[in-house]
This record gives structure tokens, C-alpha cells and sequence, in this order.
């Protein structure tokens, strides 16, 4: 059985580590924008409607520095995954009241869920780990914070 690895769907080009974002709606109006950059992704508007959306359920700031924003939507064509840092941390009204520095957001079409609760899963295990998430926050350019990632996906 394949192994869903986070590195097989974000490529160089979606790794952001300079968001200009000051507070919650810019993040993810930033980060849809990352997304849209895929030829995956047919409308980087929808994307950010469909993010602000799940947020209302509930802040995907789950804490230590990290958000997950998420979205289902058929302009996604497969799952695609984004990664944004802001060096200046963001109130993203996070589960822990941290400010959110790590952004690993996706989008994925309605049909395709278990590849997308396996990759969640993932970065959720991954960002428990102080180690990989320093590594990301003092990653030089978006290859290296694809290294650290591949890295850990053994």
C-alpha cells in the first residue's frame, strides 16, 4: 500500500516562508493564494470562501505555533498542500492562544477523503515533534522546509 507522504503534493513553488498577513483573514487569503498556484486548483477565491467557511466551525490553530487551514471543494481537483511561515506570528485564536508562525494548509475535492485524513493526520503527528517544527521556523528557503518534511517522512 502507498504510503500518502505530505511532500507528494506541495511542490517548491507553494512554500511560502515570508507571509505578509497581520491577522487571520489576510492569512488565509495569502495562503489560498499559495494554493491557487497549483494547476490543481481551479479558483484561489473559492479556496479562501471555503477556508474562512471551516474556520467558523472552529480555529484550525491547533496550537505550538501551528495552524492547519482546510478545505473541501470541488475547484480542487486532487489534494494540494501549501506551506506559509509569517516570521511575526499571527493571532489565529488558537486552541493554546499562541500566536501562529507555521501554516500547512490544503485543499482537496469532496470525493477524496482518506488520503486528506491521512496527511492530516500526519502533520499532526509531525508538529507534536519541537525539533521539526524549530527546523521549519529556521529553514533558509522552501527547499529546505521540503527537505525537513521529506526527511521526516522517512
Amino acid at each position: 500500500m502507498n504510503i500518502a507522504k505530505i511532500t507528494d503534493y506541495i511542490t517548491l513553488d507553494m512554500v511560502s516562508l515570508d507571509l505578509r498577513a497581520q491577522n487571520k483573514k489576510e492569512a488565509l487569503l495569502e495562503l489560498s493564494q499559495l494554493l491557487g498556484v497549483s494547476n490543481s486548483i481551479d479558483d484561489p477565491k473559492v479556496i479562501e470562501l471555503a477556508l474562512i467557511d471551516r474556520e467558523k466551525l472552529g480555529s484550525t490553530g491547533i496550537g505550538k505555533g501551528v495552524a492547519i487551514p482546510h478545505a473541501k471543494t470541488n475547484f480542487a481537483k486532487k489534494l494540494t498542500i501549501a506551506f506559509g511561515r509569517c516570521n511575526e506570528g499571527i493571532n489565529f485564536e488558537s486552541l493554546d492562544s499562541q500566536d501562529v508562525k507555521l501554516f500547512f494548509v490544503f485543499a482537496s475535492p469532496l470525493s477524496d477523503s482518506s488520503v486528506y485524513l491521512k496527511i492530516l493526520a500526519r502533520i499532526s503527528r509531525l508538529i507534536r515533534n519541537e525539533t521539526f517544527r524549530n527546523n521549519l521556523l529556521n529553514a533558509k528557503n522552501p527547499q529546505e522546509i521540503l527537505n525537513i518534511i521529506s526527511s521526516e517522512e522517512g
